[in-house]
C-alpha cells in the first residue's frame, strides 16, 4: 500500500461526496456573498475541525467494528436492505430537489467560525458514511486501521471537503448553472449510488 495512499483516497472520496449542493458548501456561498470571502472562510475553517472530528469518530467506530467479524456480517446484510430501500426511494418515489437559492440571506450577525461549527455538528452523515467508506477501502486492501494511514484518511477527508468548501466560496457563480444540473439529477445519481452499493455488498456476502 502506497504511504500516501489513505490521504488520496480520504481526499477523492470526501471531494466526491461533499461537491452535490448541501448544507454547508451552499452556506459557505451565501456567507460568501453577503459578508464576503474572509467571512465565508472563517465560517468554512469551524465547519472543517467538526469534519475533523467526526471523521476520527467514524474511522475508529469503523476499526472496532472490523475486529468483531459477527458485527460486519450483520451490517452487511443490513446494508443491502438499506441501501436497497434507499436505491428504491430515489428512483421512484422522491420529488426532486428544489433549487437552493444563494441570495438568500444568512440571517444573524453571529460569529462565522461557531457557526460553522454548529452547521456541521448538526450535520451528522459523514459518521456512518465514513464507516462504511473506511471498512470497504480496508476489506479492498487499500487501508489499514494502524495510526498512520487513520490520520492521513482523516487529513485528506478535511483538505477535500475544504477544497469543495472554497470551490462553492470563490467560483459559485461560475458553478452554479452546474448546481442547478446536480439539483435536477440528484436522486437519480444518489439511487445509482445506492444500488451500486447494495450490489457490491450482496457479492461480498454471497462470495466471502
Amino acid at each position: 500500500m502506497s504511504y500516501f495512499l489513505p490521504l488520496v483516497l480520504g481526499f477523492f472520496i470526501a471531494f466526491l461526496a461533499v461537491i452535490p449542493p448541501g448544507l454547508i458548501n451552499m452556506t459557505a456561498a451565501k456567507v460568501s456573498t453577503q459578508d464576503g470571502k474572509n467571512e465565508a472562510l472563517r465560517f468554512v475553517f469551524g465547519a472543517s475541525i467538526i469534519i475533523f472530528f467526526q471523521t476520527f469518530i467514524a474511522v475508529l467506530f469503523a476499526r472496532f467494528i472490523s475486529n468483531h467479524e459477527e458485527i460486519v456480517a450483520t451490517l452487511q446484510e443490513i446494508g443491502i436492505f438499506i441501501f436497497t430501500l434507499l436505491s428504491f426511494y430515489f428512483f421512484w418515489i422522491a420529488e426532486k430537489p428544489k433549487k437552493i437559492k444563494a441570495d438568500a440571506k444568512v440571517k444573524g450577525k453571529s460569529n462565522r467560525f461557531l457557526l460553522g461549527m454548529l452547521l456541521s455538528t448538526l450535520n451528522l452523515l459523514p459518521i456512518p458514511f465514513y464507516v462504511f467508506a473506511s471498512m470497504s477501502l480496508q476489506a479492498s486492501g487499500y487501508f489499514s486501521f494502524d495510526k498512520i494511514p487513520v490520520a492521513e484518511f482523516v487529513i485528506g477527508v478535511v483538505l477535500g471537503s475544504f477544497t469543495v468548501f472554497y470551490t462553492y466560496i470563490v467560483a459559485f457563480k461560475k458553478i452554479e448553472k452546474k448546481t442547478e444540473f446536480l439539483m435536477r439529477n440528484i436522486n437519480i445519481i444518489i439511487g445509482s449510488v445506492t444500488s451500486f452499493m447494495a450490489f457490491v455488498t450482496l457479492f461480498k456476502l454471497l462470495y466471502n
